[in-house]
C-alpha cells in the first residue's frame, strides 16, 4: 500500500477548513491549499482560524508549478466546481486519487468528465456541524467521512491509502462497500434538513424538538425515497430512522450549509438539491410537489 504524503485541498468553507485543519497537523503530510490571488491576499492578511486556532496553511495559486499530489480533496460549493477542477490541473497526475466532499450526487460525474474515474473515490460527510463566519470556522462535532469505490476499476489500494491518511489525521471515517446507497442517503438528508432549515431559518435544534419542523424535513426526504426506488437504490423507510439517530447527535445551535448561505446572502445549492429532485422526478414520472414548492421559495429568497 502506498503512503499519501502530498495532499491538495481546494475549498476553505466550513467543511474544507475543518478537515483541512486536521490534515495540516500531520507531520509527514505536505498540505497545499489552492486559492486564487484575491483569496491569497485576504487569507495572508486575516488568516483562517478553526475552533479558535490560527491555521498556518500553505497556500498556492492555480498557476504555480507543483509536483502532482498523491490525493486531491475538493470541498467547494457546486457552483465553484468547474473553476476548482481547472485550479487543481497542475496537481493531478496519472496516479492522483481524487475525492469530492460536495453535497448532492452529481459532482463525481463532473470530475470524471475532466480527469476520468481511474482513481476517483466517492464520498460524503456525515454528522459534521461546522459553521463558518468570515474567516472563522467553529465545530463541536467533526462527524465522519464515508467513502468507497463506485467505479468499475479496482481501487482497493486507493481506498486503503486514504483510510490510513484519515486515521493519521484523526479524521473519523468509514469505508462503505455500497457507497452509492450512502451517497443517496446523504442526498436525502441534504434535501430534507438543509432545505427545511433554509426555509424556516432554523438550526438543528429546531428539528430535534419541534414536530412540525421535523415533519417539513421528512416530507422533503420522502420524495427522495420514492426516487431512490425508481433508480434502483431503494433507501427504504429505515433511511429516515437512521438520520434521526444522527440528528440527535448534532449541536442544537449548529446550522446547515444552506442556512448559512441564506443568512449570508449567498447563492445556495438549491439546483443540486430540489433542482435535482425535480429533474429526476420528471425523468421517472414521479411527482415532487414539496420540493417544487421549496425550489421556488428559496429561489425567491435568493432574489431578495
Amino acid at each position: 500500500m502506498r503512503t499519501i504524503r502530498n495532499v491538495t485541498l481546494v475549498g476553505l468553507g466550513a467543511i474544507g477548513a475543518a478537515y483541512g485543519s486536521r490534515l495540516n497537523q500531520v507531520e509527514d503530510v505536505n498540505l497545499r491549499v489552492v486559492v486564487d490571488t484575491e483569496r491569497l491576499q485576504r487569507y495572508e492578511q486575516s488568516g483562517i482560524d478553526v475552533n479558535g486556532q490560527q491555521m498556518a496553511f500553505h497556500y498556492v495559486t492555480p498557476d504555480q508549478p507543483v509536483d502532482p499530489a498523491d490525493f486531491v480533496v475538493i470541498a467547494v460549493k457546486y457552483d465553484g466546481l468547474e473553476q476548482a477542477l481547472q485550479a487543481v490541473k497542475r496537481h493531478v497526475g496519472p496516479d492522483t486519487i481524487l475525492m469530492s466532499l460536495l453535497n448532492g450526487i452529481a459532482s463525481e460525474d463532473d470530475i470524471a468528465q475532466v480527469y476520468g474515474d481511474r482513481h476517483l473515490l466517492h464520498a460524503v460527510c456525515v454528522g459534521i456541524d461546522a459553521v463558518r463566519q468570515g474567516t472563522s470556522v467553529q465545530y463541536s462535532g467533526i462527524g465522519e467521512i464515508c467513502f468507497g469505490n463506485a467505479t468499475a476499476h479496482d481501487l482497493t489500494d486507493d481506498v486503503a491509502a486514504v483510510k490510513a491518511l484519515f486515521d493519521r489525521a484523526g479524521i473519523p471515517c468509514a469505508v462503505h462497500e455500497d457507497i452509492q446507497r450512502t451517497m443517496w442517503w446523504k442526498f436525502m438528508i441534504n434535501v430534507g434538513v438543509n432545505q427545511a432549515s433554509a426555509i424556516l431559518r432554523a438550526p438543528y435544534g429546531k428539528f430535534q424538538t419541534d414536530s412540525h419542523a421535523h415533519s417539513v424535513m421528512q416530507s422533503l426526504m420522502r420524495e427522495v425515497l420514492a426516487l431512490s426506488a425508481a433508480v434502483g437504490v431503494d433507501l427504504g423507510e429505515d433511511a429516515l430512522t437512521q438520520f434521526d439517530i444522527v440528528l440527535k447527535q448534532l449541536s442544537p445551535a449548529g446550522k446547515t450549509s444552506m442556512l448559512q448561505d441564506v443568512e449570508a446572502g449567498r447563492r445556495t445549492e438549491i439546483e443540486q438539491l430540489a433542482g435535482m429532485v425535480r429533474r429526476l422526478g420528471q425523468e421517472h414520472g414521479i411527482a415532487t410537489p414539496v420540493n417544487d414548492f421549496v425550489y421556488h421559495a428559496i429561489r425567491a429568497m435568493e432574489n431578495g
